[in-house]
């Protein structure tokens, strides 16, 4: 079976695949083009796509007969395939959970204390060459220990992020969830509203129509302007001309992304902003944890090649 892997991966997904496969690799890190799009779905039996790669329902409709049968997505975030138009078209859509979740919750950690404490602004200072020595009253943030954390989302990833700031920080966990759950750790379920006055507020939620411009204008009016925001989940959740507007009118202290709504376009009012932290979507960014997602989606493939169930066939 012919597969194309859209980008560069680690050697051993790479060599994973091609011990079964006859594997096309692109060798571009930038998302595949429209024409390309097109293409993989006439020209390969299989597609490993990832973040960027963008099979929209009219990507679909210009292929009709298409000669892909499995889009086996590395990552566990899939707002940039159309699943329910890939369906339509006879194509099965997978993806990669639990191999990003420590690994993305450790994320939203170092965003929580970087822009708390003020990390990125310190450094900035200290390599101006402009520091003039510690005093007391120098850039004080905000202490993390035993605050309130409002969660946005207590999926895998949110629950990862709970345990670490309630069991490592003593931060009294609160969360807004879609459907009622028991996290299995000490957490409060509340509305929307709870959460997002909570000190530090983590968004954690799936990217795609349902979440998008989740934390609005409105959402973020109802934080604390001692409060800081993290994004992890996907940029569009987050309107950032608002979060803009929040952060330049004082309404909030800070925030910490490492998403962004027009990715990776980030606006210069972003940049020009001192308490922000910005991070180049580093969510998965450790060696194993990409191979670790990148050999589960070659295990769906591979489940699809033997006539097996797809053990992560999304929904």
């Amino acid at each position: 079976m012919r597969l194309l892997i859209t980008r560069p991966l680690p050697d051993a997904v790479v060599q994973a695949a091609r011990a079964r496969f006859d594997v096309v690799l692109r060798d571009s890190t930038a998302p595949l083009t429209e024409a390309e799009l097109r293409a993989s779905l006439r020209d390969f039996d299989l597609v490993l796509p990832t973040l960027g790669d963008l099979y929209t329902a009219a990507v679909f409709a210009d292929v009709p007969a298409a000669r892909t049968r499995l889009l086996a997505n590395f990552g566990v975030g899939f707002n940039h395939i159309d699943a329910a138009a890939a369906r339509a078209t006879g194509i099965a859509v997978t993806n990669t959970p639990g191999a990003v979740t420590d690994a993305t919750a450790d994320i939203a950690l170092t965003l929580i204390l970087m822009t708390a404490r003020r990390a990125g602004e310190g450094e900035r200072l200290v390599r101006s060459g402009t520091w003039q020595g510690w005093h007391p009253t120098q850039m004080l943030g905000l202490h993390v220990s035993g605050k309130r954390l409002g969660l946005i989302g207590m999926g895998r990833i949110g629950q990862a992020i709970a345990r670490r700031c309630h069991y490592g920080f003593g931060m009294e966990v609160v969360f807004h969830n879609r459907s009622a759950l028991d996290p299995g750790l000490p957490a409060t379920q509340v509305p929307l509203a709870q959460a997002m006055a909570a000190d530090v507020v983590v968004v954690a939620v799936p990217g795609g129509p349902a979440t998008r411009h989740l934390i609005n204008t409105e959402a973020l009016a109802l934080m604390q302007p001692h409060a800081i925001l993290i994004n992890i989940a996907r940029g569009d959740v987050v309107d950032e001309a608002a979060l803009i507007a929040a952060l330049q009118q004082g309404r909030l202290a800070g925030a910490g992304l490492d998403v962004y709504e027009f990715e990776p376009r980030v606006p210069k009012a972003l940049t020009d902003l001192e308490n922000v932290t910005l991070l180049p979507h580093l969510g998965t960014a450790a060696l194993e944890v990409r191979t670790a997602m990148g050999l589960m989606a070659v295990d769906n493939l591979l489940a699809y090649a033997e006539g097996k169930p797809l053990p992560n066939a999304v929904p």
